[in-house]
């Protein structure tokens, strides 16, 4: 990948893979909160796909926020493959290493373009992304490691 265009292409499937990743974990879940909660990331992932397909024609942005407590809970877990018949405690596991996933491509997107308003889109995106890992390993946290 060498031009914005190609840059932008690659994340904007990134984005996509990841809300049809979402969608298709809620199907598999039983607890209805969960479903829903993992659809609604999947709307998030979707509105990332957005942002990023309206920088790619206008070449717009919106700011990030601030900066998002890591717990790095996600860091000692062991992959967990999908299956139809997945625990919670996997589905947590799944969308931790993924949105972990998610930050690091950004990050590592951002430090390969020069052009600063890109690389305060690709920064933004990854922030959003740790807010995502975030949510999962406090849900873990509390759910899973305060249970056991």
């Amino acid at each position: 990948m060498e031009s914005v265009d190609e840059i932008l292409d690659f994340a904007i499937l990134r984005e996509q893979e990841a809300a049809d990743f979402y969608a298709n974990l809620a199907t598999t879940i039983k607890l209805d909160w969960m479903k829903e909660v993992l659809e609604g990331f999947s709307k998030e992932e979707l509105r990332h796909k957005g942002k990023l397909l309206s920088v790619k024609k206008n070449g717009k942005l919106q700011r990030s926020e601030s900066k998002i407590l890591d717990l790095k809970i996600a860091d000692y877990i062991v992959s967990t493959p999908v299956t139809d018949n997945l625990s919670y405690q996997d589905a947590l596991i799944i969308a931790m290493q993924r949105e972990k996933a998610a930050f690091w491509l950004y990050n590592d997107l951002a430090g390969k373009i020069d052009d600063p308003e890109l690389k305060e889109l690709f920064l933004g995106l990854a922030q959003e992304e740790a807010e995502h890992k975030l949510y999962f390993e406090i849900e873990y946290d509390e759910k899973i490691l305060t249970e056991n």
